[in-house]
C-alpha cells in the first residue's frame, strides 16, 4: 500500500520536552529546508524542493517578495532532534489589496503529535501578534502566488512541480487548533488522449472564428522575452483581480518568476491570445520536472543532481498548466478551449502522457465547467484553512 495512505505511527512527546527555536542563521536555515527530506524519507511520492530555491526564498533580502513580506521561520525540537518547522509570514502587499488585516502560516510539517503542531502554530500566531491581524490564513509559502494549500484528497501520486505535498494528518491537526475550510483548490488531470473528439472539432472552428474578428493565438516569442513577460504580466494583474485570494504581483516579483521559468519553458506550452495585436489572454504549461526531482537526493544539484536534470529531460511525461487567463471582456468567446486544446495537442505530438491542470477554485464554475467538458477530471484537492486570530 502507498506509504502516504497507510496510517501514520503516532510520534508521542512531552510537551514540556518541545523546543521552539527561531531560525537566525544560515545553519539553522539548512536544517529548516532539510527536514523534509528525512520526514518523508518512507513516502515514494515525495518530491524534494530545489536546495538553490528554497535558500534563495527563505534568506532574507534575496527574493523580491520581501520587499512587502516580513516573516519569521521556527523549528520544532524533541530531544535535541527535530520534529517540526513553520513560518509565520506577513504579506503587506496582501493586505492592501483585500483591505483586511490577514496572516499567513506556511511551510509547515509536523512528526504526527497535536502538541508538536501546537507549538508551532503557537509560535507563528506570536510572531503575528505584533502585526494587529485579525485573521490567520493558510498554509501558504508566501502567498497565493505560490505553493498554496494543504493536500486533503489525491495522496496516491507525486505532486506536479510547484504544488505542496503533505502527511493526510495534517489537516486534523489544523481543525483541532480551530482552522477551518475557507477554499478547496482542485487539480484536474488529463489524459493525453481523452479529450472528446467534438471539442477537437469545436476548438477549430472557434479558432477560425476568433480569427475573422482578428483574434489569433501564437506562441511566445522567446527572442524578445522581455516584452513578452510585459505583455503576459498585464494580463496575470488584471485577469485575476476579482478572484478569491488574489494578490497582484509586483513587476519585480514577476520578472524574477519569469527569468527562473524561462530554464524549463517549451514555447509551445506558452500561448498568447492577442486581438488587433493587442495581448487579451495566455496560458502557460511547463514540463513536469518533478518527475526528475523525485529522483535528485535533497534536492541538491550538486554534484550529480544537475546531470539528471541535463540529461533526463526526455523522461519527462506528464506537464502542468499553471494559469490560463482571460481579460473578462473576452471570456465568453471560448478562447479558453482553445488554449487548453493546443496544449493538450502539442503534449500529444511531444511523447507526454498526460498532465495536471491547477489549480482551480472551487468556485470558479466556469472553468472547472470547462474542464471537465475536455475531459478532465479533479483528482487532488488542496484546502487553504483560515482562523480568527482570537477565538
Amino acid at each position: 500500500m502507498d506509504s502516504a495512505l497507510t496510517k501514520s505511527k503516532t510520534v508521542h512527546t512531552a510537551s514540556k520536552n518541545i523546543e521552539i527555536i527561531p531560525v537566525e542563521n544560515k545553519k539553522q536555515l539548512k536544517l529548516f529546508i532539510d527536514f523534509p527530506h528525512e520526514h518523508y524519507k518512507a513516502d515514494r511520492n515525495y518530491v524534494p524542493e530545489l536546495f538553490i530555491a528554497q535558500r534563495d526564498m527563505l534568506t532574507k533580502g534575496k527574493h523580491p517578495s520581501h520587499d512587502h513580506i516580513d516573516f519569521q521561520l521556527f523549528l520544532a525540537y524533541h530531544k535535541g532532534k527535530i520534529c517540526g518547522r513553520i513560518a509565520g509570514i506577513y504579506n503587506l502587499n496582501h493586505n492592501k489589496f483585500v483591505n483586511h488585516p490577514d496572516g499567513f502560516f506556511g511551510f509547515f510539517d509536523t512528526v504526527d503529535d497535536y502538541e508538536v503542531s501546537k507549538k508551532l502554530l503557537d509560535a507563528a500566531f506570536g510572531f503575528l501578534k505584533a502585526k494587529n491581524i485579525k485573521r490567520v490564513i493558510g498554509p501558504v509559502n508566501f502567498s497565493t502566488n505560490d505553493p498554496s494549500g494543504l493536500l486533503v484528497d489525491g495522496f496516491e501520486r507525486p505532486p506536479q512541480l510547484m504544488m505542496t505535498f503533505n502527511k493526510p494528518y495534517y489537516a486534523s491537526h489544523l481543525e483541532k487548533y480551530g482552522f477551518t475550510k475557507r477554499m478547496d483548490l482542485l487539480a484536474y488531470w488529463f489524459d493525453i488522449d481523452t479529450i472528446p473528439k467534438r471539442i477537437s472539432s469545436l476548438a477549430k472552428n472557434i479558432e477560425a472564428r476568433l480569427k475573422r474578428n482578428n483574434i489569433i493565438i501564437r506562441t511566445i516569442n522567446l527572442k524578445d522575452f522581455k516584452n513578452e513577460v510585459k505583455k503576459i504580466r498585464e494580463i496575470y494583474n488584471q485577469a485575476w483581480d476579482k478572484n478569491w485570494g488574489f494578490v497582484p504581483m509586483t513587476d519585480k516579483e514577476f520578472d524574477y518568476v519569469a527569468k527562473d521559468m524561462k530554464l524549463m519553458l517549451d514555447k509551445n506550452f506558452v500561448l498568447i491570445a492577442e486581438k488587433d495585436g493587442l495581448p487579451i489572454g495566455f496560458a502557460l504549461a511547463l514540463p513536469n520536472i518533478n518527475d526528475i526531482l523525485i529522483h535528485v537526493k535533497k534536492g541538491r544539484l550538486f554534484p550529480t543532481g544537475i546531470f539528471k536534470l541535463l540529461f533526463n529531460k526526455k523522461k519527462i511525461k506528464s506537464l502542468r498548466v499553471l494559469t490560463l487567463g482571460i481579460l473578462e471582456k473576452y471570456r465568453t468567446l471560448g478562447i479558453e478551449v482553445c488554449l487548453y486544446t493546443r496544449i493538450q495537442q502539442k503534449a500529444r505530438e511531444k511523447g507526454y502522457i498526460g498532465g495536471e491542470a491547477s489549480w482551480v477554485l472551487e468556485t470558479n464554475e466556469m472553468m472547472n465547467r470547462e474542464l471537465k467538458n475536455i475531459g478532465s477530471s479533479a483528482y487532488k484537492t488542496y484546502r487553504l484553512y483560515e482562523r480568527p486570530f482570537e477565538l
